[in-house]
C-alpha cells in the first residue's frame, strides 16, 4: 500500500505512555476501566435507541452514529497500546500503523461533521418545529449521515496515503502510544514543511466549515429560546443543546491543539496528554453527556430494566 516505505525491512514502536509513568501497572489498568466504561456506556446507549421505538428520531439517530463512532474510535488505539504494555513488544507494522492512521482520521473527520449535522437537527427542531418532519426525514438524516463518512473516508485517505509514502530513515520510535500523523511526520528525513502547511489547510477545512455551521444554527437556537414564552420549553431546550455543545467544546476544543497551533507550542508529553483526552477521555463522557441530561434515554433504560427484571422472574 504504501510502496517507498517497504524498504524499512522493520516496524515502527510506540513508545507510548507507560514508560513515562512511575506506575505504569496501575496506569494499564485505570486505562483499560475506561474502554470497559466506554464500550459498555456506548454500547448501551445504542441498543437503547435501536430498542425504544420512542428513541426513533432524528436526534437519536444522530446520537447513534456518533456513539458508533465513539466506540470505534476508542478501539482503534487502545486495545493495541494495551497488548503492547503486556506482551512488553511496542513495535507496530508499517501497514498496521497506517491501517490505524487511515481510521483515526477517518472517524474524526466523519466526527466532526456528524457534530455540525447534530447542530443542523437541533436548529429545525427549535427554530422551524412545523418543517422538521421534512427537513429531517429518514432520507435527509441517511443522506447527512453518509456524507459524514465520505469525508471522513476521504480525508483518512488522502492524509494517510501522503503521509506513509515519506521516507523514514532516522530513529523508527514514534513518542505517541498510536500512529498520530504529527508524531509519525517527526521521524522523516525528508523536507515536510510543504505538506504540513497542506494538512494544516485541510484542518482549517474540516474545521471551519462545521463551526460554522454550528455557530450558525446556535445562533439561531440562542434568539429562538429567547423568545419562548414557556419556562418548561425553554428549559428543555437548552437542556439539550448544552449536551451537544459539551461534546462539542470537548472535541473541537482538542482538534485544534493538536492540528492548528504551531509547532513551537507541543512538546511530546503535552501531544499525548491531548491525545489520551480526546481519543480515550471523550468516548467515556459522550454516552455519560447524552444519558444523564437526557430524560427521554433515563426513561428508555428504566424501561429496558423494567423489561429485564419482568423477564428474569417470568
Amino acid at each position: 500500500m504504501w510502496p517507498a516505505n517497504q524498504t524499512l525491512g522493520g516496524n515502527f514502536f510506540l513508545l507510548g505512555i507507560f514508560g513515562q509513568s512511575p506506575h505504569p501497572g496501575f496506569l494499564s489498568l485505570f486505562i483499560f476501566g475506561l474502554f470497559l466504561m466506554a464500550v459498555f456506556g456506548n454500547a448501551v446507549l445504542i441498543l437503547l435507541i435501536h430498542v425504544d421505538s420512542s428513541l426513533h428520531t432524528p436526534m437519536y439517530f444522530f446520537i447513534n452514529q456518533l456513539s458508533f463512532m465513539d466506540l470505534t474510535y476508542i478501539s482503534v488505539t487502545v486495545p493495541n497500546m494495551l497488548v503492547s504494555y503486556l506482551t512488553d513488544r511496542a513495535s507496530i507494522s508499517v501497514t498496521g500503523c497506517g491501517t490505524q492512521m487511515y481510521f483515526y482520521l477517518m472517524l474524526g473527520g466523519a466526527e466532526y461533521c456528524l457534530l455540525a449535522a447534530m447542530a443542523y437537527d437541533r436548529h429545525v427542531a427549535i427554530c422551524r418545529p412545523l418543517r422538521y418532519p421534512v427537513l429531517m426525514s429518514r432520507r435527509v438524516c441517511l443522506l447527512l449521515a453518509s456524507c459524514c463518512w465520505f469525508v471522513g473516508s476521504l480525508d483518512g485517505f488522502v492524509l494517510t496515503s501522503i503521509t506513509m509514502t515519506f521516507p523514514f530513515c532516522r530513529s523508527r520510535e514514534i513518542h505517541h502510544f498510536f500512529c498520530e500523523v504529527p508524531a509519525v511526520l517527526q521521524l522523516s528525513c525528508s523536507d515536510t514543511t510543504s505538506y504540513k502547511i497542506f494538512m494544516y489547510l485541510c484542518c482549517v477545512l474540516m474545521l471551519l466549515i462545521p463551526v460554522t455551521v454550528i455557530l450558525g444554527s446556535y445562533y439561531s437556537i440562542i434568539l429562538a429560546i429567547h423568545r419562548m414564552t414557556s419556562a418548561e420549553g425553554r428549559k428543555k431546550a437548552f437542556t439539550t443543546c448544552s449536551s451537544h455543545m459539551t461534546v462539542v467544546s470537548l472535541f473541537y476544543g482538542a482538534a485544534v491543539y493538536n492540528y492548528m497551533l504551531p509547532s513551537s507550542s507541543h512538546t511530546p508529553g503535552k501531544d499525548m496528554a491531548m491525545s489520551f483526552f480526546y481519543t480515550i477521555i471523550a468516548p467515556v463522557l459522550n454516552p455519560v453527556i447524552y444519558s444523564l441530561r437526557n430524560r427521554d434515554v433515563a426513561r428508555a433504560l428504566r424501561k429496558a430494566l423494567k423489561a429485564g427484571k419482568l423477564h428474569t422472574e417470568a
